[in-house]
């Protein structure tokens, strides 16, 4: 029986917060609540390093850490997770709340220990400016799909095939229980690392994090083709230059930014 950690983290300031869940992404950690002036933060317990934590923590910031076994999971999120409606575009809620019917897509999203709740700001980025694209008989990569939201979502919108990559089994897990769910037949779930063997798509979509991102850089420019649209969220304001530096190198051009807070959604295409 698979354990997971819920670490419980004293929190300084709203700004201070997204730039830890940033740091805390970087090391393993899955997912993250903001309860009053706490940031709980979950991760596999074979993954924890204390050493790790306390070099992202400030010396005097306070801590505690308390183990969830794997069939607590779900009642955890289900004590507090509430659907979100972004514009009229998406609700995206669990399957023991009701129809959403003001929206044009209502998607059943029931997270396990996967990102993608649409309650993270990089979540709600990715939806808004997938809005924008045309997806209507285009293949598309999910490319860290998580829940499989983006996925489920891109196929709504018209996509007439979805790759979607994860290398973590539980998250594959819970997008195959959501693709169900929102009945969807053209999404092809694969639990691997990086992009090797996935034929090259129309658009990708990647809400993964920075050092993903640069280190992936030269496998998406292969995985995408000449006009091919790429959607990457899962950094902060202080990485935008870094990033569009890196894509602008491998061939890329940027054509917009989204942003809230201090987390940046930006939308390129391939030359």
């Amino acid at each position: 029986m698979k354990k997971y950690l819920k670490i419980k983290i004293e929190i300084e300031s709203a700004e201070r917060t997204e730039i830890l869940i940033a740091e805390l992404s970087e090391i393993s950690f899955y997912a993250f609540e903001e309860v009053e002036n706490l940031l709980n933060a979950y991760i596999k317990e074979e993954d924890f390093d204390e050493v790790k934590l306390k070099n992202i923590l400030s010396p005097k910031t306070i801590f505690t850490r308390e183990t969830i076994k794997e069939e607590n999971w779900n009642s955890q999120w289900e004590s507090g997770i509430k659907p979100v409606i972004i514009n009229k575009f998406v609700a995206i809620r669990p399957s023991f709340t009701s129809v959403i019917n003001n929206v044009k897509y209502d998607l059943i999203i029931t997270p396990k220990m996967s990102f993608g709740t649409g309650h993270h700001a990089t979540t709600r980025l990715m939806v808004e400016m997938m809005e924008t694209i045309n997806f209507n008989d285009n293949s598309v990569i999910d490319f860290g799909t998580g829940t499989g939201v983006l996925a489920i979502l891109a196929e709504k919108c018209g996509a007439s095939s979805v790759i979607a990559l994860d290398l973590d089994e539980w998250s594959i897990k819970n997008a195959v229980e959501n693709i169900e769910a929102n009945s969807c037949h053209h999404i092809e779930l694969r639990q691997q690392t990086g992009l090797a063997g996935v034929e090259a798509s129309d658009i990708m979509l990647a809400n993964i994090n920075l050092n993903v991102l640069k280190n992936e850089v030269s496998s998406i420019q292969l995985a995408t083709k000449s006009g091919s649209l790429i959607l990457a969220s899962g950094f902060l304001i202080n990485d935008r230059d870094e990033i569009t530096n890196i894509f602008e190198e491998h061939g890329f051009v940027k054509l917009k930014t989204g942003q809230q807070g201090d987390w940046l959604a930006i939308l390129f295409k391939k030359i």
